[in-house]
């Protein structure tokens, strides 16, 4: 009880209150560790209406109805507004609880308690709501304790996994914390080897949430950690969500008050982290700048790079330089940077490159000193990296995706490279010319119905899912497609064609 904050029937019905009047439990005896939200004492036949759930009722039953029709509705209301259990004193208007009213309190699975001796309704209520008070006091103080217990391991700089532990031990289970898109970030399980590996956790929880992330796993505690984005105008958005899992019992308010609490101490170690390493990147930055400038001697720049972390060997150095032509949104001076630095760094790390990247956000560029094995990779990884250069310029209009492989874009690369070569725009003109007249002048636009067609290889089943469309309405659209070309949307030739003009398109004006 005093972890939940609050009381049960049973425990009311322990009070001096209601002891006084000699409670008989009726029916529901195996629902009396329902909570008491409220107590409610009243006589009114539309008393059912009055109430929101949770309420100890309390009445004579003169507003209850003689009529055995008239008793099974009013129990029947009141189990359907999910009080916690009715409480009938006997006395000149019920002698005896009616069989009508015992048999639907039973079948509706309702506590149903009778007084045999008269209690004045207001002590009950005082007592009641007391417990109440002091219930949620109790609660306050040990959710208080939990957030000073997680301060303290803040202040003594155990960062998030200590306090994820700390509120692990609290709660006695595995505690976890995922980005907004649902990747875990860190896990933590209570103390003792005899609990299940969270990280096991963790995976049946994550299989179970493949096709919804947001749906809330029965009985966990999910509490959102604030503070997403530190783009400039960014309110309300979500860094990460803190969730506990009830996997050896059943999670408590004083748990969820414990995690919201939580949460505003792992928003200030994640903001706190993402600040200090953007100003690590910046560092990095501003020496890989000077150090291209001729500010730094060359003989004191080792030195300086490995006190900064970089140690890449005996082999030649091939300096790099990212540039953002247009950042992207949450990529400005104010945060965003440390992220992508971090990605690269780790795409580099995965094929075995040393690398020291810096971000200088002013200017949109990210400058990298990269470590090769040999002086002859030089002249391959510059040219590859001049390709990989003018490919994301290319790109530019494709559909988003974290990245994409250079190499498997050297159709769209040719075409950029000929933008400025009239027959380019001569043959988009050719091919696309009287489909883009008609979706000037017509609705609905068929150039989106030839784009997922060809997209799709010319499999009609999965064009028409992708646009949402029958298939007769399919079938209509892209005979008119065909009328508007003069050409057969069958022919592999024709099909390619058209392919290169929708690719081209986006490079000619």
């Amino acid at each position: 009880m005093e972890n939940q904050g609050g009381i049960t029937v049973r425990r009311a019905l322990e009070l001096p209150g209601l002891r006084g009047g000699l409670p008989e439990v009726l029916t529901g005896e195996e629902q009396l560790d329902r909570p008491v939200r409220w107590v409610h004492a009243g006589e009114a036949p539309n008393l059912p209406a009055l109430l929101k759930g949770g309420e100890l009722l309390l009445t004579t039953g003169l507003g209850i109805g003689a009529r055995p029709a008239d008793q099974r509705a009013f129990v029947r209301k009141l189990a359907e507004r999910g009080i916690a259990a009715l409480v009938v004193e006997l006395g000149p208007r019920f002698p005896q609880l009616p069989a009508a009213l015992v048999d639907t309190a039973r079948a509706a699975g309702l506590p149903l308690v009778q007084l045999h001796r008269e209690v004045p309704f207001v002590t009950v209520t005082e007592q009641v709501h007391t417990e109440l008070v002091n219930s949620h006091y109790a609660l306050l103080r040990q959710a208080e304790e939990v957030d000073r217990r997680c301060t303290r391991a803040l202040l003594d700089g155990g960062g998030v996994p200590r306090v994820l532990r700390t509120l692990a031990e609290f709660a006695a289970e595995p505690v976890f914390l995922e980005t907004a898109d649902g990747r875990l970030l860190y896990a933590a399980a209570p103390p003792g080897d005899d609990g299940p590996d969270p990280l096991h956790v963790w995976e049946g929880l994550r299989s179970g949430r493949t096709a919804d992330r947001d749906r809330t796993p029965s009985g966990a505690v999910v509490v959102d950690v604030p503070g997403g984005s530190t783009a400039p105008g960014a309110t309300g958005s979500v860094r990460a969500r803190l969730v506990l899992l009830p996997v050896t019992g059943r999670l408590l308010p004083v748990h969820r008050l414990a995690a919201e609490r939580a949460s505003g101490i792992l928003a200030v170690v994640l903001m706190q982290a993402r600040q200090e390493e953007e100003l690590a990147a910046r560092g990095r930055g501003d020496f890989l700048h000077d150090l291209a400038e001729g500010r730094i001697a060359p003989e004191d720049a080792p030195a300086q790079a490995r006190v900064l972390g970089f140690r890449p060997g005996e082999g030649p150095m091939l300096p790099v330089v990212m540039r953002l032509a247009d950042p992207p949104e949450g990529l400005t001076p104010g945060g965003g940077w440390a992220v992508l630095v971090r990605a690269v760094a780790e795409e580099l790390a995965a094929v075995g490159v040393p690398a020291l990247l810096g971000v200088r956000p002013v200017e949109g560029r990210v400058p990298v000193l990269a470590g090769l094995r040999a002086e002859a990779e030089r002249t391959a990884v510059a040219a590859g990296l001049r390709h990989a250069a003018q490919t994301a310029t290319a790109a530019q209009g494709l559909p988003d995706q974290p990245w994409y492989d250079a190499r498997r874009l050297d159709i769209d690369l040719l075409l950029w490279r000929l933008r400025d070569h009239p027959d380019l725009g001569a043959f988009v003109d050719r091919a696309l010319g009287p489909l883009l007249d008609h979706d000037r002048r017509a609705k609905p636009p068929l150039l989106p119905t030839l784009t997922a067609y060809l997209a799709h290889a010319g499999r009609k089943a999965e064009t028409a899912r992708e646009l949402h469309l029958n298939r007769q309405t399919l079938y209509n659209r892209l005979a008119r497609i065909a009328e508007l070309l003069g050409t057969d949307l069958d022919d592999p030739h024709t099909v390619l064609a058209l392919s290169l003009a929708l690719r081209a398109r986006r490079h000619v004006g």
